[in-house]
């Protein structure tokens, strides 16, 4: 038979353009809800965390205290009460920090802040020709901040307390005691390759499209135990911060590689919880022991326990700062201070000697909190950073700054803004009586008004 000119058998379907696109629909619309209820990531520590614990904070659906007051924002009237407008903890140094509508005040400051500090393991430099052999092999742990790493700013902070009511709530029974807090540091990170794809894909999915692929950092908020240090492998190490040595406890263990990699830090990097055992004494424009009826100290903070930043002089100073494409506005946040006050003239602060906090309507407190204003903060160049971003601007406001507040004469050439505070108590008998609460929109009384000198350290 001839089987010239006859079609030749197909073994299936055809399959043409059209076909193959409603297939990619099919499978699209059918793995879009599986997507969607198990993303290709496995659930990050902060999910399983919230099965026993509360963020620390406020919550995504509530509003900033800073958001009805940013740095080019309108005046308040003139002589207006002064109130509590915000308040900010830093629970380790040049971090994001958390924003709270109330907190404890103890001798070191507000709860939780500055517990932590990222340091870097230097070498003595430049080293003499004459030096020996021990000082050329020296290395010593430095504290790092936004000023060398700026992309600190862009490591995220929370801190998760436990939440009984949310623990049964979930069927996992009884928790951790009240000290078994945790702090959680997050930041941007992508693998190569199809694991970070995978993860880039997830990100969008879990939390919008503009996430990113993290990591995941934990630590404990309370101070390990002696059988915590050996099993976790931590060390008592002398840290450095600015002209103070102490001795702190470095958690480096618990650092991926890739946070260094991220910030760009080249020697070796720890992160250190200061020791309750051995805070740093502050001395200089704090009051005296027989003054304040304790000895002040400090954690992580650069000098003081507390700083206080007033919204009003922000915004003046805001207006002489030389704003560009990349420098809008001038955000408060940018100064990382803990209390931050709306009401009070332009700088009026800085003839504040002693001020207290009071109930006010809508506060739940009801105790009076009471402070020492130290000094004025004297600025270097951090607050070029965008809280952000982490991008740092060449030059503002720090030009701004000394241009146009050189105020100060124990602080010649420097800028001022702001104020750094010392906490006082009714009771100091025992450390357990000495503390007191702060608390969004508690009126400001000024008890005694004086003048500043800054004194170095």
């Amino acid at each position: 038979m001839d089987h010239q000119g006859s079609v030749p058998l197909r073994s299936g379907p055809a399959i043409d353009a059209a076909g193959v696109f409603l297939l990619l629909i099919t499978l699209a619309v059918f793995l879009l809800p599986i997507f969607l209820l198990f993303p290709p990531t496995p659930p990050s520590r902060s999910d399983a965390i919230l099965q026993t614990h509360s963020r620390l904070g406020l919550q995504d659906s509530e509003k900033s205290g800073l958001a009805s007051s940013p740095g080019s924002g309108p005046r308040q009237p003139k002589g207006a009460q002064a109130t509590i407008q915000s308040l900010f903890i830093y629970p380790v140094k040049s971090c994001k920090g958390i924003e709270v509508k109330r907190s404890k005040v103890l001798p070191t400051g507000l709860e939780f802040d500055r517990l932590f500090t990222f340091a870097q393991l230097k070498s003595p430099f430049p080293l003499g020709l004459d030096s020996s052999e021990a000082e050329q092999t020296r290395h010593e742990w430095e504290f790092i901040t936004q000023r060398q790493f700026p992309l600190l700013a862009t490591v995220q902070v929370d801190i998760y307390l436990p939440d009984i009511i949310r623990s049964r709530a979930t069927g996992v029974g009884s928790i951790a005691p009240s000290s078994d807090a945790f702090l959680i540091l997050r930041f941007p990170w992508q693998e190569a390759g199809l694991r970070g794809t995978l993860a880039w894909v997830g990100a969008k999915f879990a939390r919008g499209r503009n996430a990113l692929p993290e990591k995941e950092i934990m630590l404990p908020v309370a101070f390990p135990s002696e059988d915590e240090i050996k099993q976790r492998d931590y060390k008592y190490e002398d840290v450095k911060i600015w002209k103070d040595t102490v001795t702190a406890l470095n958690l480096e263990t618990e650092l991926p590689r890739e946070l260094r990699l991220y910030l760009g830090v080249s020697n070796r990097l720890g992160i250190f919880r200061i020791d309750p055992a051995r805070l740093r004494q502050v001395h200089r424009c704090a009051p005296t022991k027989a003054d304040a009826g304790y000895q002040p100290v400090t954690g992580f903070q650069d000098a003081y326990p507390l700083h206080l930043l007033n919204l009003s002089s922000v915004r003046d100073f805001s207006d002489k700062v030389e704003k560009d494409a990349i420098l809008k506005t001038l955000d408060p946040r940018r100064f990382r201070a803990n209390i931050l006050i709306d009401g009070a003239d332009a700088y009026d602060e800085e003839n504040w000697k002693t001020i207290c906090f009071k109930p006010g309507p809508g506060t739940s407190r009801r105790e009076n909190s009471k402070f020492h204003v130290s000094c004025r903060t004297v600025r270097c160049k951090l607050p070029n950073v965008d809280p952000d971003t982490g991008y740092r601007h060449p030059v503002e406001p720090d030009r701004s700054l000394r241009k146009f507040r050189d105020v100060d004469e124990g602080a010649k050439l420097k800028g001022c803004l702001g104020m750094q505070m010392t906490p006082l108590f009714d009771k100091v008998d025992s450390p357990d009586d000495m503390e007191s609460w702060v608390e969004v929109g508690m009126p400001v009384e000024v008890l005694e008004r004086g003048t500043h000198i800054y004194l170095k350290q």
